[in-house]
């Protein structure tokens, strides 16, 4: 989803350890992004109010599609100012949760965790080189390499009629 602003999707995947409260993870990544953000991607430990506060700060027109727990309630607000969250609530009460995520494209964040698990099972989990630069080269190599081989593997389909 790139326009001519450079709007990214950021998803919160696979971030963190799990000694490490993941929603509270969002500001500090969110400050290492310039570019504007189109949307913010995450599992159900996202589902809180600091994320949306923190989108919200930096990011007012951004989506965060995030699954609300089993147990989610209206904000006290639904009825005159719903929040994202609210809206996001409703709608999975109007449509159903599967419908939801196909609606919102909650799934993007199942490929990009699948791509994680390809880089770290491939390429490592940890970078090798120490300098900034050297991992910018690091990663580019990396990128390049896992391209290769999807390419490898990928079929060419052609329409025979």
């Amino acid at each position: 989803m790139r326009t001519a602003s450079r709007l990214r999707r950021i998803v919160a995947a696979a971030l963190t350890d799990r000694a490490v409260d993941d929603a509270a993870q969002v500001g500090p990544l969110l400050d290492q992004v310039a570019d504007p953000i189109a949307a913010f991607l995450g599992d159900g430990a996202y589902d809180c109010l600091c994320v949306y506060a923190d989108m919200q700060a930096r990011h007012p027109e951004a989506a965060v599609v995030v699954p609300l727990r089993v147990g989610a309630v209206l904000s006290d607000t639904a009825e005159t100012a719903p929040t994202q969250r609210d809206r996001h609530l409703q709608q999975i009460a109007e449509i159903g949760r599967l419908n939801w995520q196909r609606h919102s494209r909650y799934n993007l964040r199942a490929l990009v965790e699948a791509q994680i698990g390809r880089w770290k099972r491939i390429i490592g989990s940890t970078l090798r080189s120490h300098t900034a630069a050297a991992q910018t080269t690091e990663i580019a190599i990396a990128v390049e390499v896992l391209n290769r081989m999807l390419d490898l593997g990928r079929p060419n389909s052609v329409r025979a009629a």
